[in-house]
């Protein structure tokens, strides 16, 4: 089935139908400073026109919603920290048992920078923490080393990312859960994603589609992107100039899609 062929279903009953979005390497190019990542061209104004045709526009992230918040329309639904916190409507909510953990986090990130390895960047977000080796690719092992020994006196949990290793609190979420919880009886869902981190939103529409809804799980290729997503996908974009391009194509009016 093509691309196209996948969406009629979204495009024919928006009021029905999700539409979620990884961030980084989707919606916006993958930059050595995570700080600096900004949505491509023309992406904020394609996620403000599906906001209201659609039952739901989301962003589903492992960034840190003080950080999505100002950078996707209003409208949209943030889902941060692959589900640790989210923001609806102007109200922000932490996942039950997750607000305990910050303080651990902010200790963990104080000694990384102080004591981790030299050339790695530390991004620390709230509820959890990135170790960054992007730009020293020759720590890879230095850092993830690091990470281990702060799980073991932290109790936060490691988990590998693209060029980096993230710390987060023992608490079970991640996309998949995510996406669960957001879709609330829609009847279609879309989720386009790049990383190994969005495999398990693959998964829950995988389920949903057992449950009888239409689904589209849709991959965006890079040079990074792991073989299992691309496997796993029903559909396969070339990077956010792709993942911009599918947003446009879910406008329900063919004239509002330039």
């Amino acid at each position: 089935m093509t691309l196209d062929q996948l969406i009629v279903p979204l495009r024919d009953d928006p009021a029905s139908a999700a539409i979620f979005c990884d961030f980084d390497g989707t919606l916006s190019p993958i930059v050595a400073d995570p700080a600096t990542a900004r949505p491509l061209t023309g992406v904020r104004k394609a996620l403000g026109a599906l906001v209201e045709p659609y039952g739901l526009v989301a962003v589903v992230s492992g960034r840190p919603v003080d950080f999505l918040e100002d950078v996707v329309p209003d409208g949209v639904v943030v889902s941060g920290l692959y589900g640790l916190e989210s923001l609806r409507d102007g109200v922000r909510t932490d996942l039950e048992g997750a607000g305990v953990w910050r303080e651990v986090v902010q200790h963990v990130a104080t000694a990384s920078r102080a004591g981790g390895p030299l050339g790695m960047l530390v991004e620390s977000k709230g509820l959890s923490l990135t170790l960054h080796y992007r730009a020293n690719p020759e720590l890879a092992d230095e850092v993830k080393d690091w990470a281990d020994a702060q799980a073991v006196r932290s109790g936060l949990l490691v988990r590998p990312a693209r060029m980096s290793v993230e710390l987060h609190p023992p608490i079970e979420c991640d996309k998949g859960t995510a996406v669960r919880t957001l879709v609330d009886g829609l009847r279609a869902a879309l989720y386009i994603g790049d990383d190994a981190g969005d495999l398990p939103a693959f998964t829950a529409l995988d389920a949903l589609a057992i449950e009888g809804a239409a689904v589209a799980k849709v991959a965006v290729r890079s040079p990074e992107a792991p073989e299992a997503l691309l496997d796993a996908a029903d559909a396969v974009v070339d990077g956010p100039s792709g993942a911009l391009h599918l947003l446009r194509a879910l406008l329900p009016d063919p004239a509002s899609r330039g």
